[in-house]
């Protein structure tokens, strides 16, 4: 016994001087420059950080490219990189496979199937965190665009350029997806690039045909020498019938999607109360002979 207790401490003690030396290995990170990445990421970060040095170069040039596209239209591609995600992934991963682990040992049975599907949506959950938060940010700079091009269009029509009315837009706002891209913009514009180029890349980062669509307006009206003032007030207009359009076609789907939930869970449980009232009554009545049914009736009698 003394033997194998020696033994499993020798193998323990490699196995964990051997995770530190992977740990040992990896290059010094300088973040000063971006944001704090997400809590889920910075919870293990450590293993972020391990993920990337070893799965890195595996990592093809197209899904560099899509993971990156995708993190700039959630907005985080100051916090989280294609590599740091793909880590996160497999980080995921890992946690689920310890939780079918530990949930195998409370039933003292583990099973295969568990770990294979704890595993997958442990490895795909980053996936669907990443789509939610595109759809909410994207649902939020619909919302707000008309908001902005009002105090965009008020500072142009005062005497103010398009850059000066854009830092008054991202003063007087509160904080939000879009007062974020506008000072994106502004810090690409002192940075020295050209004004067209940095609404260009917004629309990319974006990618909504509303933001499409002004950003091509502002760049035409530009190019023409036009003034930017009716085109603004214009685009704010569009932009608030949209979102009303909008809101009147989400209250008209309404009804349809509480269609699913009323037929498998509303109309059951209804329909079961009023059949056991009427089988009741039936019963009373001598209509239906159920003799277990008459017994529990007549049971206090």
């Amino acid at each position: 016994m003394l033997i194998a207790a020696s033994l499993i401490g020798v193998a323990l003690t490699l196995v964990l001087w051997n995770m530190y030396q992977m740990f040992i290995v990896l290059p010094t990170e300088d973040r000063s420059f971006l944001d704090r990445p997400p809590r889920g990421f910075a919870l293990v970060w450590p293993l972020v950080r391990l993920g990337v040095y070893w799965s890195a170069p595996f990592l093809t040039k197209n899904y560099r490219h899509s993971t990156l596209k995708k993190l700039r239209r959630a907005g985080k591609d100051y916090t989280l990189g294609p590599e740091q995600f793909f880590a996160g992934k497999l980080a995921g991963a890992v946690f689920g496979l310890a939780f079918a682990a530990l949930f195998g040992k409370m039933l003292d049975n583990y099973m295969p199937m568990l770990f294979m599907l704890l595993g997958i949506m442990g490895f795909f959950y980053p996936d669907l965190w990443l789509k939610e938060t595109i759809t909410k940010r994207e649902k939020r700079l619909f919302r707000d665009l008309p908001f902005y091009l009002d105090i965009i269009t008020l500072a142009v029509e005062a005497g103010t350029n398009l850059t000066s009315a854009f830092a008054y837009a991202a003063q007087k706002s509160p904080p939000s997806p879009l007062n974020d891209e506008i000072k994106r913009i502004l810090r690409d514009v002192r940075a020295g690039k050209p004004r067209s180029t940095c609404l260009r890349e917004f629309a990319e980062r974006v990618q909504m045909p509303a933001i499409d669509n002004l950003v091509g307006s502002l760049i035409q009206a530009e190019k023409i020498g036009s003034s930017l003032g009716p085109i603004l007030r214009a685009q704010a207009q569009q932009r608030r019938s949209e979102r009303f359009t909008r809101a009147e076609k989400l209250a008209m789907e309404a009804p349809v999607k509480l269609l699913g939930p009323l037929v498998m869970f509303i109309f059951p449980t209804t329909f079961l109360v009023l059949g056991f009232i009427i089988i009741v009554k039936a019963v009373l009545a001598g209509v239906i002979t159920f003799q277990p049914l008459v017994w529990a009736l007549n049971w206090p009698g």
